[in-house]
């Protein structure tokens, strides 16, 4: 049992929001807000040292808010009622209850869905056989107080760099949140979990990626310099499968604006990223409409700046997968 202290007694409920002040505030309607609160619930009992409950509901709508809007937690709590101290301590708590759902919402397609995800991908970018798309992207945070030049990433700001495959409906359906901002995405895929399990067991389909990453059987990139009408049919086919993990990371972060900078440690910010994803795909299955201010828009594409030995590492078999759907598709 956790004790906090409710500075301000306002009884914060759901049915005192329209439904449009819901979305605009949190994110979410009434319905799904209820859903995520049941996931929680089992983890989340507290008390204030007043004794005054603090409901579940009331702590995720404390932890909505604080993704939805970004801002300092004496904002949101002056919009909720409770002191920041509160908000501090529910946002934590909220964030690693989310967090360990990871598993549960997020996986890669099995079984039927598998052909589901190949037919959308065509649909998409006349791409066959693809069941992902891979990238990574950058969350800034504080500097921290501990080792703080491992997280500066090549533009010079502290970062968390994150690494996302998501399908064609924008589900993210794995995810890496662990690395700093200084290290390479191709060096955070060689030490994931999906990169050994990929190597050992053979997906039924490939990934795209740009060409920050390594050619493999199963990770298809594009040709550095196309030189036949074929390979830039490929491409270009390639470039708007693509679009999907752009636009991916546009929604998230665009839903979710305290991803734009978090001034909390390495490993808070990285429970606030878990977080944000488990609720990213709750919404995005459950059809949660994005508010006027959460454009459905790609994140702004960068060019790859990578160690050169990565952006030319083509093994064989990659090399010959790529060739065969040439050959056979182009």
């Amino acid at each position: 049992m956790i004790d906090l202290i409710e500075h301000k007694p306002q009884h914060v409920t759901l049915e005192q929001y329209t439904t449009e002040e819901l979305y605009a505030r949190f994110r979410f309607g009434n319905a799904p807000i209820k859903y995520i609160a049941d996931l929680v619930r089992p983890k989340r009992q507290w008390r204030t040292r007043r004794s005054h409950s603090l409901s579940v509901e009331k702590q995720v709508l404390i932890g909505l808010r604080f993704y939805a809007s970004g801002t300092f937690y004496q904002v949101v709590g002056d919009n909720i009622g409770v002191d920041k101290s509160t908000v501090s301590d529910v946002v934590k708590a909220v964030s690693i209850a989310l967090a360990g759902l990871v598993n549960q919402f997020v996986s890669l397609p099995k079984d039927v869905q598998i052909a589901q995800t190949k037919h959308k991908f065509f649909l998409l970018g006349n791409m066959s056989n693809t069941i992902g798309v891979i990238d990574c992207t950058h969350v800034h945070i504080q500097a921290p107080h501990e080792r703080d030049w491992e997280y500066i990433n090549r533009k010079g700001r502290h970062s968390i760099n994150i690494q996302l495959v998501g399908d064609a409906d924008l589900i993210i359906t794995n995810c890496v949140v662990k690395w700093p901002g200084s290290v390479y995405d191709a060096r955070i895929l060689r030490e994931s979990a999906l990169y050994r399990e990929l190597q050992t067991n053979r997906l039924d389909g490939i990934i795209s990626g740009d060409g920050t990453y390594p050619l493999l059987p199963w990770l298809m990139t594009p040709f550095l310099a196309a030189t036949t009408p074929a390979q830039a049919c490929f491409n270009t086919a390639h470039c708007k499968t693509r679009c999907a993990i752009e636009r991916l990371k546009g929604v998230l972060k665009r839903r979710f604006a305290c991803l734009n900078y978090l001034r909390v440690e390495p490993q808070g910010a990285c429970n606030i990223i878990l977080a944000c994803i488990v609720l990213h795909n709750i919404a995005t299955r459950r059809n949660v409409p994005l508010c006027d201010d959460v454009y459905d828009a790609p994140e702004p594409v960068e060019e790859p700046d990578q160690p050169l030995a990565f952006c030319q590492n083509e093994g064989l078999t990659g090399r010959i997968v790529r060739v065969a759907i040439v050959r056979h598709y182009f």
